[in-house]
């Protein structure tokens, strides 16, 4: 942990950043190869943190050729498991070296609140590369029983030079998530950051370097969506993509593979989650607590969002009163500097503008939205903040129940009985997360087998570690992250039959 405590310390220490924006490839930063940048933009004040490359075709072309060579000269996978293990155990020590840097980086860039970073952000990013580091001499084949004339061996091999793309929410924890393992199971990597706060992951890809990880392993591309990342999708030496995002763009990813060299896609497209309070659930003020947090957390910027809190009727109203009487006190707009800010702004003055619109489609359709918080004043009118909204009287047809907002807004829909809650939480394209507050195990068992998600948690909201796969059902996408599996999934196995006789 950090020890800047003060608003104005973390001040006294962002100004002396200089951050860069440029690429990371075959060991060093480079610009783009047009010299091509974009500004990145501190969300909370509107002020310019740094020019960033903007990479096109050729960019990505260049770290894709660079991971290959690495590839293929087997510089990281033919490395001892236990060598490669010791470079993940080292960046995770410079990750936590490098702590005040890597969260100021990630709060000027994306605005999450800087207590945040430092006490969930970064600790996970840490755990996770830890885990994978872990987990590298734990992969095992297999020998198959056969004839007495023959040895059969199951083989996991990497698969080469992966893809990932990741998103603005979780700049740093999304990115690890998946170069993490994928690096742990011996393939090379090229990263492309979001656009709208890459500046962390930039630093990032130095580290592997410091920690002894070899040039061209992991190359790093800044750039637009629509450009370097369209590249890198369309990359035939590219062999598999791994994306956290949108579902539009999840999509159009796995156009892209078909149309170029049918690559592997592994997607993580979002969520509308529901979140279930029954009446005879523990503790009601416990259960609105955490479902205020469920929403509200990183301004709701988060894809498993627990945005629909499906209340039964005999609680409805005490929930409604004790949700819009908490919240306010619990989440409150302020600078990320600022230790004692829970509020953050959205990450960009057009995300801002998106959330707004669909806060003002929701009024339209006739849902009552309650505000919660005070009129933004000072500096803070300059920056990309939002309120926390709670729609009620609101329905499951109405677009605030079924778009993913990404924004601190919350819409409750009043239910009767179980099974009208369990059509309800599954009516929707998406399926990543769930939750359901009870006191009765046989109930919950029911929802736990009948909710259509990836994650269902019973008596809590976002709780887990790095055992727990993360991944969804429907149009949230079809991958799994943390856990052994998602190691697995980056790699392919191969068998080998050989005649002894």
């Amino acid at each position: 942990m950090s020890t800047l405590s003060s608003r104005e310390n973390w001040s006294r220490r962002a100004a002396l950043l200089r951050p860069s924006g440029d690429n990371f490839i075959d060991g060093r930063y480079v610009a783009a190869q047009a010299h091509g940048r974009f500004d990145s933009i501190n969300p909370s004040n509107g002020q310019l943190l740094a020019q960033v490359a903007r990479s096109q075709e050729s960019d990505v072309d260049l770290a894709v050729n660079r991971s290959l060579q690495a590839w293929r000269d087997r510089r990281w996978r033919g490395l001892a498991p236990r060598q490669r293990m010791d470079v993940l155990m080292r960046w995770a020590d410079l990750v936590e070296q490098n702590t005040e840097e890597l969260a100021l980086l990630e709060t000027l860039d994306m605005g999450k609140p800087i207590n945040d970073v430092l006490g969930i952000d970064l600790p996970e990013v840490t755990r996770t590369l830890r885990y994978f580091a872990e987990c590298i001499d734990k992969m095992e084949g297999s020998v198959t029983s056969t004839a007495p004339g023959a040895l059969h061996l199951v083989l996991h091999e990497p698969l080469g030079v992966v893809g990932a793309i990741t998103p603005w929410n979780y700049p740093l924890l999304m990115a690890v998530w998946k170069l993490a393992p994928i690096l742990a199971a011996g393939n090379c990597v090229v990263l492309k950051p979001a656009e709208q706060a890459p500046l962390s992951c930039t630093r990032l890809a130095a580290l592997f370097m410091e920690a002894g990880g070899p040039a061209g392993v992991f190359n790093l591309v800044n750039g637009l969506g629509p450009e370097a990342g369209r590249a890198l999708a369309l990359h035939p030496d590219v062999v598999k993509l791994s994306f956290t995002g949108s579902t539009t763009v999840g999509k159009l990813l796995l156009t892209y593979a078909g149309q170029s060299n049918m690559k592997r896609v592994a997607l993580e497209t979002g969520g509308k989650s529901p979140q279930v309070f029954l009446p005879d659930l523990y503790d009601l003020d416990a259960a609105v607590d955490r479902a205020i947090g469920g929403i509200f957390d990183n301004a709701g910027q988060v894809c498993n969002a627990g945005s629909r809190l499906l209340v039964h009727r005999d609680i409805h109203d005490a929930f409604v009163a004790r949700f819009t009487s908490r919240a306010p006190q619990l989440y409150r707009p302020g600078d990320p500097l600022d230790p004692a800010t829970t509020l953050g702004p959205l990450v960009s003055q057009a995300h801002r503008l998106k959330v707004q619109r669909c806060i003002e489609r929701g009024i339209a359709e006739g849902a009552r939205a309650v505000v919660m918080g005070e009129a933004l004043s000072g500096h803070l009118e300059q920056g990309a903040f939002l309120a926390p909204t709670l729609f009620v009287d609101a329905d499951n047809r109405m677009s605030i129940a079924q778009d993913e907002i990404f924004g601190p807004v919350a819409t409750v829909i009043p239910f009767t009985n179980d099974d009208e809650a369990i059509a309800l939480a599954n009516d929707s394209i998406y399926g990543l997360a769930a939750s359901v507050w009870t006191r009765d195990l046989n109930r919950s068992h029911r929802f736990v087998r009948d909710l259509e998600a990836g994650v269902v948690w019973v008596n809590c909201f976002g709780d887990g570690d790095m055992t727990q796969p993360f991944g969804g059902y429907k149009q949230s996408g079809n991958s799994r992250d943390k856990h052994m599996m998602s190691l697995m999934s980056y790699t392919q196995t191969k068998s080998a039959w050989m005649a002894t006789t």
